[in-house]
């Protein structure tokens, strides 16, 4: 059994139980507090109560950066990003993030009304886990990251979540990310089918103003319908 990895966890409205969740994945070096502080930046009127699930990655070495420990979903080995990719670091986080979905399902809230999102490294994971899961999920966000193992994906992926909304973002000046490999792996995506929302910003590796808006636009379509009883 998978021990849940450590996480910060917020409610949209706190004293009301929960009925979707949105798991948010930080990037490198990074942890589950980075993208907290937005939620309350987040306009959700019309949504449902939401629990937001902010994970902390494991610490490893990272190759990029000499080896230096840090918070990573899998290693980088490689400034390019995808022609040298560390399969078995994605597929054990992978495992873990299908655990914290487990665990909401567990906690009462269907598969259908749950949010994977993630920036950087926790997009690449966001995509990754979401496309390979035999559930259907409310929506994907993928922030300034891109699709690793993409000559996987197609073989792959589950069709529980091939027409999934997906919210791709990225920074035109994003130095770490370039917004060609964002734009590669959306164009993948929309070759397989995938309903790409595809919003680019003037900025770098960051969240911009106008993203926050449009992250909430987002979480009001893929959650703001109500939940019928059983």
């Amino acid at each position: 059994m998978i021990t849940l990895l450590p996480r910060v966890e917020l409610e949209s409205q706190p004293g009301t139980p929960a009925t979707a969740a949105v798991i948010w994945l930080h990037g490198l070096g990074a942890d589950g507090n980075d993208f907290a502080g937005l939620v309350p930046e987040l306009d959700l009127k019309g949504c449902p109560p939401i629990r937001f699930v902010f994970p902390h990655a494991p610490s490893i070495p990272v190759t990029i950066n000499g080896g230096y420990v840090m918070p990573a979903w899998y290693d980088i080995l490689g400034l390019n990003l995808v022609d040298r990719q560390d399969a078995a670091g994605i597929q054990k986080s992978e495992r873990a993030i299908v655990a914290l979905i487990e665990n909401e399902v567990a906690r009462g809230i269907a598969y259908d009304r749950i949010v994977l999102a993630g920036f950087s490294q926790g997009c690449a994971m966001a995509l990754h886990t979401a496309l390979r899961l035999p559930h259907t999920l409310a929506g994907i966000m993928a922030l300034s990251g891109y699709l690793p193992l993409a000559d996987r994906t197609r073989t792959e992926r589950q069709q529980a979540n091939a027409h999934t909304p997906i919210f791709m973002a990225h920074g035109t000046m994003d130095p770490v990310v370039a917004v060609t490999r964002g734009e590669d792996s959306r164009d993948a995506l929309v070759a397989l089918g995938h309903p790409v929302q595809w919003h680019t910003y003037p900025m770098q590796h960051a969240v911009h103003p106008h993203e926050i808006a449009d992250i909430a636009a987002f979480l009001k379509q893929v959650l703001g319908k109500p939940v019928h009883a059983a």
